[in-house]
């Protein structure tokens, strides 16, 4: 292997691209029209365009991928995460055309992809299950057929999409005249983003946490579990705020929750990174969600808290090697790590999408304090993709240090041009439920609902003031043609530090 293919953009590719220059390889970035300049572009060794900013038209093209690699001499392909990252066509096409796969084989990704046939694989491994179906329910199942599902399962029960993910394709159902109408708004969800309209139906479990545990298997049959990450902050099923290791997991849990993972993905014959999901419940037990068959968001505060470089490792895992890690590193964490997920969203307008220029981006640095982007000032942030644009993460020797760590990261972090979930996160690890650990899935509904559509801007007003006198005055300057340049620029650098303040 002397030169990796990366089938993605942004963050993740950025994290790519300097994985493979660590270990003295080649790297090619691939490129909607949109991302021409962007940072992953121009950090690669090569580039080659792939079509319009649609992703339907450039990234989600396996084809396209393929001509890419095969243009540019790569040995392997490496999918990120999203995209086309748990495709099997993907997969199986790299095979066919020669090159290396830097994931799962595309047979488990498709057993594991299907979350109905996930489900009956845990269940064979020994693993418990949240009540449910364990087939599909397609689109030829009639209306009583799925209203005597759902009471086999029992109230309140959520409906998800067989080949759901990323909260997509998801409905909440507390009584059975809401259930057909359910289906119908899940069907359509999961046809429009998965091209499957397949369903199933779990019992809702009370006020439950999030819970993931890395796994990595090797080729020869090794298969290896991390310390968990605890992943309940979330907001609409989507995930907010991760950490490592869960602030409410026993020791006994957790060898637990490590050994079931680890045997699941032996049990497929899984290789490469992947990440088996768990819901435990208020009274400590717990079930198995669904496994993700790439790498995730979050895993950068796996690697903080075990010094493992977990993409090296995706790469040396494709390429033959066999894992040698000490097992003690797996399971024994080194401190503690907390990740917030920086979105160009406007949290005071229900985290509507903020798309636009980014003019300015100040980045905290410092001790324990780590910041994933695939964004610079002067990018441009579109509606085509995910607003995600940084990940911005915070170690300490405890809990208590990184939280405090990331409180500071956050009040130095500071994006003009676009508004971001900063000022949300600033408020929210203030919250006494996030500094003692009380928290579940739905903890930040909860909270939200309670504000009563309070804002978040955390702008000083007087500043304000400042960025219009000075912006009145520089436009006033202008219109007179007042040739005193210094007095302009002084207007415009003042408007611009106040915004950004």
């Amino acid at each position: 292997m002397r030169k990796i293919l990366i089938a993605n953009r942004g963050e993740i590719a950025v994290r790519i691209v300097r994985a493979c220059r660590d270990l003295g390889l080649s790297s090619v970035a691939v490129y909607s029209e949109h991302d021409r300049t962007a940072l992953h572009v121009r950090l690669a060794d090569e580039a080659v365009a792939i079509g319009p900013s649609p992703p339907a038209e450039s990234y989600l093209r396996v084809d396209r991928i393929i001509a890419a690699a095969a243009a540019t001499g790569a040995d392997a392909v490496h999918p990120g995460y999203g995209f086309l990252a748990e495709n099997p066509d993907l997969a199986a096409a790299c095979v066919s055309n020669g090159l290396t796969f830097i994931g799962p084989p595309a047979t488990v990704m498709a057993l594991m992809g299907s979350k109905t046939a996930a489900r009956r694989a845990a269940r064979a491994a020994g693993l418990p299950l949240v009540p449910g179906t364990l087939d599909a329910l397609d689109g030829a199942a009639t209306d009583a057929e799925l209203l005597g599902a759902a009471a086999d399962v029992g109230y309140p029960l959520m409906v998800k999409a067989v080949e759901g993910g990323g909260g997509k394709g998801m409905r909440m159902v507390r009584h059975e005249h809401a259930l057909l109408d359910a289906v119908r708004a899940c069907r359509s969800e999961a046809m429009a983003s998965f091209g499957d309209d397949s369903v199933y139906m779990e019992r809702l479990l009370a006020r439950p946490r999030h819970v993931e545990v890395q796994v990595l298997g090797d080729q020869h049959g090794t298969v290896r579990a991390f310390v968990e990450r605890e992943c309940s902050i979330q907001r609409r099923h989507q995930k907010l705020i991760e950490e490592t290791p869960s602030p409410n997991v026993t020791p006994a849990l957790r060898e637990a929750l490590l050994g079931r993972a680890a045997r699941l993905a032996s049990s497929v014959g899984y290789v490469n990174a992947g990440t088996v999901e768990f819901l435990l419940d208020a009274d400590g037990g717990f079930y198995f969600l669904e496994m993700n068959t790439r790498l995730q968001v979050e895993h950068g505060v796996t690697e903080m808290v075990t010094g493992v470089d977990l993409v090296e490792w995706q790469i040396r895992i494709a390429r033959g090697e066999r894992l040698t890690l000490d097992p003690d590193r797996f399971v024994t964490p080194r401190g503690h790590a907390i990740e917030c997920r920086i979105c160009a969203e406007d949290p005071d307008t229900g985290f509507l999408p903020s798309p636009g220029r980014i003019e300015t981006i100040d980045v905290p640095t410092g001790p324990g304090i780590r910041d994933d982007s695939g964004v610079e000032a002067g990018a441009e942030i579109s509606v085509y993709y995910d607003a995600l644009i940084s990940k911005l993460m915070a170690w300490g020797t405890d809990r208590g240090q990184a939280l405090s760590r990331m409180r500071r990261a956050l009040r130095e972090y500071q994006v003009s041009g676009v508004r971001t979930t900063v000022p949300f996160f600033r408020w929210l690890l203030h919250q006494q439920a996030f500094e003692i650990a009380d928290f579940h899935t739905d903890s930040v509904d909860t909270l939200l609902q309670e504000r009563n559509g309070e804002g978040f801007s955390d702008r000083d007003p007087s500043l304000e003031e400042v960025a219009l006198m000075a912006t009145a005055l520089e436009l006033a300057m202008r219109s007179r043609h007042v040739a005193d340049r210094s007095v302009s620029a002084w207007a415009a650098a003042a408007r611009r530090e106040a915004l950004r303040a």
